[in-house]
């Protein structure tokens, strides 16, 4: 597989940290294996996640095959970069495609990124996570890897203005301990069991986070931020949703008949 495209980029995301004099601070990287597949499971809270979760592995000289929403694909920048660092799309309204080759990256010992939340959580915890990642972890026989990041958010989020060039933020990446679900395992509840290692890795660096968050919306409301309950953010998710099924059955309104 080539890899032209991937090494550079890593390269200059690198130089821009530097650049921006961001305090970058990676944990547990020695869980991700040197060669063969695995899946690495991580929270959601940033637009730039999946940039950071890259950087995790990198330590391990691993590059990660993120499954993205298929609009990141279609736009006409970003577009050619995700093909070319060979992510994976998503298409809402035919996830078995992406699926299969999601197992076929896996199969071929490559590492494959999910943000098993679906979506941005918007109270910075993690939210209910479906089965997609044990099941891929299990029919690829690959170890599945919890992750966490922590103040990609103050950088840019859903809702808030894009603070790119906010120099000197600390950027907290821990990588767990691996996972190994095997067929006839209650996947259900070995989905349980990664939000709960999630949450515990984002627990803890945000335990160990130089900045006090007390009173800043970056911060979740149980720790005394001002971010939404997770209740609230499960409210504007949903609002989210029926808006954007509005403006789907809009476009197909306006489609001329056949």
């Amino acid at each position: 597989m080539s890899e032209r495209v991937y090494p550079p980029v890593i390269a200059a995301a690198k130089t821009m940290f530097r650049v921006l004099g961001l305090k970058i601070k990676i944990e547990g990287h020695e869980h991700i294996p040197a060669t063969g597949g695995a899946v690495l499971s991580c929270n959601h809270i940033s637009y730039l996640d999946f940039i950071f979760t890259g950087l995790g592995a990198h330590p391990a000289k691993r590059l990660v095959r993120f499954m993205a929403k298929k609009e990141v694909f279609d736009h006409r920048v970003s577009g050619p970069l995700m093909r070319g660092m060979h992510h994976i799309p998503v298409d809402r309204e035919n996830g078995a495609s992406s699926y299969i080759a999601a197992l076929k990256a896996l199969k071929a010992g490559e590492v494959v990124g999910v943000f098993a939340e679906a979506t941005i959580s918007q109270s910075f915890t993690v939210k209910e996570i479906k089965s997609g990642a044990v099941r891929m972890a299990v029919a690829a026989k690959v170890p599945l890897i919890p992750m966490a990041v922590w103040g990609t958010q103050r950088l840019w989020t859903k809702g808030r203005k894009r603070k790119l060039w906010q120099r000197n933020t600390p950027v907290h990446i821990l990588v767990g301990e691996p996972m190994h679900p095997k067929r006839g395992d209650d996947y259900e509840q070995v989905a349980k069991e990664l939000h709960e290692r999630m949450q515990a890795l984002v627990d803890r660096a945000q335990r160990d986070y130089p900045v006090d968050g007390t009173g800043q919306w970056w911060q979740p409301a149980h720790l005394g931020g001002t971010a939404p309950t997770p209740e609230r953010a499960a409210e504007l998710d949903e609002a989210e949703r029926v808006e954007r099924a509005a403006r789907k059955a809009r476009r197909e309104a306006q489609k001329p008949q056949e």
